[in-house]
């Protein structure tokens, strides 16, 4: 009886285990980029999955990431402002300022925004977080120009789009 009851627990152990090895195959972003008309900024949030960031900060620099220390901040600062980009319509680009991040037991946020400047139509984004090191990281922009909120999608084969 007792080897029983110890065979359908390690069972259940191993079909609970299979499960959750597989949960995250999917990789996904999202950001949202605003003007907030009180202080005249563009103010951009991104969410991403936190172990995925991690995992592509030791990937990069050869180290494990705890991204709740503050000494992981710097390269995670560094991969952002690489890796995401705005430009105006003549494709001068636009200056983003670091604001900080977020974290929690799952998710990242990072905040950033440009200074005294609302961003229009025709400016040209430039995602590819995390689609260079997952090849199935999809990531979602929601992007407001004058006042109306329109969703872009980015991947391996579209990193850069004009704000509509």
């Amino acid at each position: 009886m007792i080897f029983r009851r110890l065979h359908l627990i390690a069972a259940t152990v191993l079909a609970l285990a299979g499960t959750v090895s597989h949960a995250h195959n999917f990789h996904m972003g999202i950001a949202d980029i605003s003007y907030n008309q009180s202080t005249g900024n563009t103010e951009i949030v991104h969410t991403y999955t936190g172990h995925d960031l991690a995992a592509l900060l030791a990937n990069l620099y050869g180290q494990q990431f705890d991204l709740g220390r503050p000494d992981s901040e710097p390269p995670l600062r560094r991969y952002v402002e690489k890796q995401f980009t705005l430009s105006d319509a003549d494709d001068k680009r636009l200056p983003l300022q670091w604001v900080g991040a977020k974290v929690d037991a799952d998710s990242v946020l990072v905040f950033q925004e440009i200074k005294g400047v609302k961003l229009k139509k025709g400016s040209r984004i430039h995602n590819a977080l995390l689609v260079d090191f997952l090849p199935s990281q999809r990531n979602t922009v929601n992007v407001e120009t004058d006042g109306t909120v329109k969703t872009l999608f980015f991947d391996q084969d579209s990193i850069d789009q004009i704000a509509p």
